[in-house]
């Protein structure tokens, strides 16, 4: 049973098909626009976690380096994921505003 609110909302947005997940469908999203909010496992590799970071830079999409990847995927009801982004602005910002309350100071 998921008791974080921010995992609560990842997985309510992945049930309304507002989220994709892993690295290729993650980069299309920020690329493409669609991307409100970016999640990356802290336990991702740091040559990925760079690659999101100078991306979400660039496409100017919020970051967050949170939890790990058993835990994110878990939310979305999958094996791991690295990954994902967020797409629906309305799920991001209450995302956010829990992420935010937790104190995850690796926002961008």
């Amino acid at each position: 049973m998921i008791q974080n609110k921010a995992l609560s909302l990842i997985s309510l947005a992945t049930k309304a098909g507002k989220t994709a997940s892993g690295e290729f469908s993650t980069e299309k999203e920020v690329k493409s626009g669609k991307a409100a909010l970016v999640l990356v496992a802290g336990d991702a590799s740091d040559n990925t976690k760079k690659k999101f970071k100078n991306m979400c830079d660039f496409y100017k999409v919020p970051i967050y380096f949170y939890k790990d990847k058993d835990t994110l995927g878990h939310a979305m009801g999958k094996e791991f994921r690295a990954s994902l982004a967020v797409l629906d602005a309305g799920f991001a910002k209450g995302i956010r505003k829990h992420l935010d309350n937790e104190n995850i100071g690796n926002c961008i």
